[in-house]
């Protein structure tokens, strides 16, 4: 499984690597109508999105995330150190008390727009915006610039959709956990597309994990198209 982490080593302040990551049933649910979404995947899961921490500079979620889940954001299954955690945050309202916020040793930064309201956070990032939402690459360039190589954008659903679709993400681990759902939250949202010849179609290496969860390691870098017709 080592291998899997290889390829964030390619991450340079000038070029993070960036990792994305989510935790889905098999019908691509991530949480029920109600909101319920503990927990969908199993420990060995649970274990590999501990490890993607351990190997990244810094992880980031959306605001509405912290609100909803309140995570601390820690590595705490497996051996390794905390990364720093990033809050994207573009009206400040994030929550003083916030998990994620606690002291502990690693950086804890707050990305906001220019014009926000000033979050309390111990750190505070601001950055320009088209009136709602801060751009995914203008997010990655100044991590970047702050010295983080490696990002692992963790959440919500909407967070990794903006950043997906930005051209942003190099590689999104998939944790696939044997249950339906039948209806609840979309894993992602997407742009809409026409035809299914416009869909993503990454190269993607599968490894059924213990407990019957299964990990696709999607290369977002190289399509599928590639490799049968090098």
């Amino acid at each position: 499984m080592d291998a899997l982490f290889a390829p964030f080593e390619a991450g340079t302040t000038d070029r993070p690597f960036v990792i994305a990551q989510l935790g889905q049933s098999l019908d691509g649910r991530i949480a029920t109508l109600s909101g319920d979404s503990k927990y969908i995947n199993g420990a060995s899961a649970l274990d590999h999105l501990h490890r993607l921490r351990a190997r990244v500079d810094a992880v980031v979620v959306g605001v509405g995330t912290v609100v909803a889940d309140d995570p601390l954001l820690t590595v705490r299954r497996v051996g390794g150190r905390n990364p720093a955690r990033v809050v994207l945050d573009p009206s400040g309202r994030v929550p003083a008390q916030a998990r994620c916020l606690r002291r502990d040793g690693a950086e804890r930064i707050v990305v906001c727009r220019e014009e926000a309201k000033a979050p309390q956070a111990p750190e505070t990032l601001r950055l320009a915006s088209d009136g709602c939402f801060m751009c995914p690459r203008a997010i990655v360039a100044a991590l970047g610039r702050r010295g983080f190589r490696r990002l692992l954008i963790e959440g919500g659903a909407r967070t990794i959709s903006r950043f997906i679709d930005a051209g942003c993400v190099d590689r999104l681990h998939v944790l696939v956990a044997p249950l339906i759902f039948g209806s609840g939250k979309p894993a992602l949202d997407l742009k809409p597309i026409g035809a299914v010849s416009e869909a993503l179609r990454p190269t993607a290496q599968v490894h059924v994990l213990p407990g019957g969860d299964v990990l696709f390691d999607c290369d977002l870098r190289r399509p599928a198209s590639e490799v049968r017709n090098p």
